[in-house]
């Protein structure tokens, strides 16, 4: 607690926090790896409806815990489960007599940052602490913080954040009972007539089964033989299961449901005799061709010129509780049928009640689908980075026309029943989990055929029209995803939860749960709709913890206008967030091309957001938040705006990235931690003289952490980079060289070097690494390549990796990376081989019989070779490597 930052002449002396001298992200990325893979377990109040880019709960109350604990006079610990009284008052006095707070804040240290990380799984209530999150999304800042004891104020411009995060604070004091009843009184109006349309003839009896999924296919017309085609990228229906291997796949002649083992191989249908190969579709890459005539064309040019597309039931997915109930085999009471004369009356009997339905058609949005940067084109090419598909294109002008009738007639009568439900915030959860469900329940999801289960529309932030759309059962059945009243189960768990809060920890390897703290969620939070910017505020928050927008990742408006039409059915009259007919656009911090928005105004904007957080800030307070991270460019965007508004940056740390990939095909790298103090006044100093100290610091952070710490090397990389940058902060704007100031970004670029040339790590260190890595990805790349000499650009053009197909390494029997070093030995018999080729190029011949004691000789084997075989032998327990050089019997094979 003595340590002191921002210690120059003039400038206010403060208490370094725990967060500036260390943060135990070991543990963080432990329970990140968990909590990433079962959301709905750890934190159900978040699951409770999608809002984009939400990071994980455990990564934010680390930040909090590591953030708030600074005077531990104010600082209280109480064991989870225990309504009064702190830790010390339970349990062996002899183990719990005294918790030395000061002890533990004291103890965090860059070295040993984990004392304070013994009370993660505690009721910690720090005193007098006001709490900030100007960005807060889907609000899970906010919440963690508030579970301190924290007062809490949060914003956001986007209404739908808004009311997604006044839901979460509610869901703490709400009662689960009205909201059980509630439902109910829903369900008993209109969910046997809902699930009428949602049944079919069970194929083993004389009696309907439920329907999980109908699989619909869209149809266009040839523009050379007129004939109708369905559109097929291929065959498949999803996966055999239940001891069966292959998959069932349907018959292009007739939509039989035909079973195979090879869908890549000729198939045969059993009932019309027609052979196909189910692999070979006839869409691909937005053309599609006639199997009569063969006429290739592209998708929208047709719908464009034909006025849209016809949709087809093709296939049904169902479970059947009767012959579930009778004891009948699993494939028979819940698998894939196909289509009969039953299926098309009830499709005929919905579209016809929709049509004269026109007090029900009140609940339905009316508003068109603005054009932007994911919606549409710009000048006739994509707009940005993170779009999909023109939706014009595909003949969608309304957010109406991404339903089919019998989707909008089932949603608008659970709107309806919503609406007579008298309890306002009862009404608003059964409204989130209605939109919620709204991410499945639409004519843009499509189905995984290798997972058996339906995708919703955002599983890319983008507006992708499938071929093959999906229609799930919109009350739902026994099985299924994506139903209304799956999700408001999710609903029911959120506010379960948010009544009785757990926190999940690891001990010695193994996942464990508290017992409920004693406070619930929500406690002392407020938030607000508006720009951020525009916040009247005034030296008046400790802390700032935020996740603010990073550049064009996420064109939030665009994407949160599906849910917000909806919702603003029912909320207009409600609340004046809702009046509008869209959400907000111009006033979003983020490069849109739509708007004519891009790095320049994103920058310029991101710096007017900060200048507004270091004005609402106490002069010893802190801002910590996290930021995407990918490459120099965004480290120095990140900087000046964070400098140049009047902040020191103390420390930044690598976290597990919590983040879709938002383009196919195209690899996020990973999140971080920055961490910045305010700062009066900067002081001048030479280029020479600041590149020795940030020399100097590199050194010596890389030092301390590899003797102390287990982290890989590209999370030291960026630990590293946070000291250098700390150095760099107390001179911004005041560094010179030959005469000229330097910027931020042009200092960024310099420390790279000076990281890197510290740094005798190379392209085979990175490999090795990556063969240790449990299910490596172009993020891991990222990673391990910080503070190294090698980019993923070096990895990528030798073929350690590839993403043609997914992520692979180019390990010794992958095809791509033995045809590099084929070419390699043919064209200069081995001169420029690296070490590693050369393993890898022996390891192959041995594999497949043939000699290679003649290259062994010709490449004259040193200390270096060896060692590296010993290494690939050790990190992939194949020995092969090191016997290749040295044992005659394994060398003498072949010719």
């Amino acid at each position: 607690m003595s340590e002191q930052s921002g210690s120059s002449q003039g400038r206010q002396e403060r208490t370094e926090l725990p967060i500036e001298r260390g943060f135990p992200i070991e543990r963080v990325n432990e329970l990140a790896e968990k909590e990433g893979r079962a959301k709905m377990h750890y934190r159900p109040n978040y699951t409770m409806h999608k809002w984009w880019a939400r990071r994980l709960g455990c990564v934010f109350r680390a930040i909090s815990l590591y953030s708030l604990l600074d005077d531990p006079e104010k600082v209280s610990v109480f064991e989870p489960g225990h309504e009064s009284g702190t830790l010390a008052d339970y349990g062996d006095e002899a183990e719990n007599a005294t918790v030395d707070i000061a002890s533990l804040i004291d103890g965090v240290n860059m070295s040993d940052p984990e004392s304070l990380w013994e009370l993660y799984s505690k009721d910690v209530r720090v005193e007098d602490k006001k709490i900030l999150d100007p960005f807060m999304g889907g609000g899970t800042s906010l919440m963690e913080a508030s579970r301190f004891g924290a007062e809490c104020h949060g914003n956001d411009l986007n209404p739908v954040a808004w009311y997604i995060t006044s839901k979460e604070i509610d869901a703490g004091t709400t009662n689960l009972g009205e909201l059980n009843n509630a439902f109910d009184r829903v369900k008993g109006k209109i969910a046997d007539d809902i699930q009428s349309y949602y049944k079919t003839e069970c194929p083993n009896g004389d009696h309907e089964a439920d329907v999980m999924y109908f699989f619909w296919v869209r149809q266009l017309d040839c523009v050379s033989c007129q004939n109708t085609v369905s559109l097929f990228k291929d065959y498949r229906l999803g996966k055999s299961r239940y001891g069966q291997d292959g998959y069932e796949v349907l018959c292009p002649d007739c939509h039989s449901i035909v079973h195979t083992e090879d869908w890549r191989s000729q198939t045969s249908c059993d009932d019309c005799a027609a052979s196909f190969v189910p692999q070979e579709g006839n869409y691909n890459r937005g053309n599609y061709s006639c199997p009569d005539c063969g006429q290739k064309y592209r998708v929208t040019d047709a719908i464009q010129e034909q006025g849209g597309y016809n949709q087809q039931l093709c296939a049904i997915e169902y479970y059947c509780s009767t012959c579930d109930e009778d004891g009948l085999d699993r494939c028979d009471y819940k698998n894939y049928k196909s289509v009969d004369e039953f299926d098309l009356k009830l499709v005929q009997e919905a579209n016809q009640e929709w049509n004269n339905s026109e007090e029900l058609k009140e609940y339905i949005p009316q508003e068109s689908i603005p054009e932007g940067a994911i919606t549409a084109t710009v000048d006739g090419s994509q707009s940005s980075s993170v779009t999909g598909n023109n939706v014009f294109q595909h003949n969608f002008n309304n957010w109406s026309d991404m339903f089919n009738s019998r989707q909008l007639l089932s949603l608008a009568k659970i709107m309806k029943a919503i609406d007579e439900i008298e309890n306002q915030n009862t009404s608003e959860f059964l409204l989130l989990a209605l939109t919620e469900s709204l991410n499945y329940n639409n004519m843009m999801s499509g189905y995984q055929a290798s997972y058996n289960k339906a995708t919703n529309l955002f599983k890319s932030n983008s507006f992708e029209p499938p071929v093959l759309p999906v229609e799930i059962n919109v009350w739902g059945s026994e099985y299924g995803a994506g139903s209304f009243s799956a999700m408001w189960d999710m609903v029911v768990s959120g506010v379960e939860y948010s009544n009785a809060p757990t926190e999940r920890y690891i001990e010695n390897g193994e996942t464990h749960e508290t017992e409920p703290f004693s406070q619930p969620l929500g406690n002392n939070c407020k938030v607000t709709c508006g720009d951020m910017r525009e916040m009247s505020t005034d030296s008046d928050y400790d802390a700032i913890i935020t996740d603010p927008p990073y550049y064009d990742n996420v064109i939030y408006s665009e994407l949160s206008d599906f849910f917000y039409v909806w919702q603003r059915v029912l909320l207009k009259d409600e609340y004046k967030e809702f009046e509008p007919e869209m959400t907000p656009r111009q006033e979003s911090i983020v490069a849109n091309p739509a708007l004519n928005k891009g790095a320049e105004e994103f920058e310029t904007e991101l710096g007017q957001a900060f200048s507004v957080l270091r004005n609402s800030l106490k002069e010893d307070g802190v801002l910590t938040f996290t930021y995407h991270h990918s490459d120099s460019d965004s480290w120095g965007e990140l900087l000046t705006s964070v400098c140049n508004s009047g902040f020191i940056v103390t420390a930044t740390y690598p976290i597990s990235a919590d983040i879709q990939k938002f383009i196919k095909g195209e690899a996020v790298s990973f999140d971080i931690v920055v961490v910045a103090r305010p700062i009066n006044e900067t002081e001048p100093v030479s280029w020479n003289s600041l590149r020795r100290d940030i020399y100097r610091t590199a050194r010596r952070t890389r030092q301390q952490l590899e003797e102390t710490r287990d982290l890989s090397r590209g999370d030291i990389g960026v630990m590293e980079m946070g000291a250098c940058f700390r150095e760099y902060s107390k001179h911004h704007g005041k560094v010179q060289r030959d005469g000229e100031i330097m910027n931020a970004k042009e200092v960024v670029q310099e420390i790279y070097g000076i990281i890197q040339e510290a740094s005798d790590i190379g392209v085979e260190d990175v490999f090795i690494d990556l063969l240790d890595t449990s299910n490596p990805s172009f993020d891991d790349v990222n990673k391990l390549c910080r503070g190294t000499n090698a980019t993923p650009e070096d990895l990528k053009e030798t073929h350690l990796y590839n993403q043609d197909d997914g992520f692979e390494l180019g390990t010794w029997d992958n095809e791509k990376r033995q045809a590099y070093i084929q070419e390699r030995v043919n064209g200069d018999g081995g001169e420029h081989l690296s070490n590693l080729d050369k393993l890898q190029f022996l390891r192959y011949r041995y594999e497949k019989g043939q000699a290679v004691q003649n290259y062994v000789e010709k490449w004259d084997v040193d200390d270096d070779l060896r060692e590296l075989a010993g290494r690939l032998a050790d990190v992939t327990g194949d020995d092969t490597y090191t016997r290749v050089l040295g044992d005659r019997d394994i060398t003498s094979y072949g010719e």
